[in-house]
């Protein structure tokens, strides 16, 4: 139902707004290609799934602008088979694009509904190498640990020392970092060694607050 529609909507999207923004990694415009977005959307915002921007999901939450998805990825480096940590699985879109490069994708949600309705739908979708856990991101997945990427889709007032160091020597950890309800700076940091960090900005983002033991304090949400 609307699948050529869809298509070309998909197709038009990962032209206009990935690559025409910059997005060079092959692997990144081939999952932005292959993810049916409009299926990890609310079903009444089918038709606004490749809008450039953002989208609600419920419980206070969103799916990301399809350009800051790509963004993220492309800013892990991933090599195929890598392992990753999806922080904020949200809808499951991060985690199926994610998937596409991955070897395994480790993705938790705070949100019970949520992570029951991303696990649905990642399984309708055939994305069988994600693994989707309800609990608190900010503590990570520490027994499937260490990472060779961990992308976090909420904004923290500082990178978890937590996630630091679940991260695997010469990955990159990408997260969004500043003000609870204003803007955040997008900073990937690589682990050099086991206690040496490098940090770099990638830009001006905003999203939802990161809630969790190391994350802000919960809104009661």
């Amino acid at each position: 139902m609307n699948g050529p529609d869809f298509t070309a909507r998909r197709f038009s999207m990962v032209d206009h707004q990935i690559r025409g923004r910059g997005i060079v990694s092959p692997g990144v415009l081939a999952a932005m290609g292959r993810v049916r977005r409009e299926n990890f959307v609310i079903r009444r915002l089918r038709e606004q799934a490749y809008d450039d921007g953002p989208l609600p999901i419920g419980q206070g939450q969103t799916i990301s602008q399809p350009y800051i998805v790509a963004l993220m990825v492309e800013a892990l480096g991933l090599e195929n088979g890598a392992k990753v940590l999806d922080v904020g699985t949200g809808s499951g879109y991060g985690a199926a694009v994610l998937a596409c490069i991955a070897g395994e994708v480790f993705s938790i949600e705070r949100l019970a509904t949520l992570a029951r309705r991303a696990r649905r739908t990642l399984l309708a979708e055939r994305f069988l190498n994600v693994h989707v856990r309800c609990g608190d991101g900010t503590l990570g997945w520490p027994e499937e640990a260490p990472f060779q990427g961990i992308v976090v889709a909420a904004g923290g007032p500082g990178v978890p020392e937590t996630l630091k160091q679940q991260l695997a020597v010469g990955g990159h950890l990408v997260m969004p970092v500043g003000s609870e309800f204003n803007g955040q700076a997008l900073f990937r940091m690589t682990r050099l060694s086991r206690s040496d960090f490098a940090q770099e900005s990638l830009g001006g983002v905003r999203f939802v607050p990161l809630r969790g033991a190391a994350g802000w304090p919960s809104g009661g949400d």
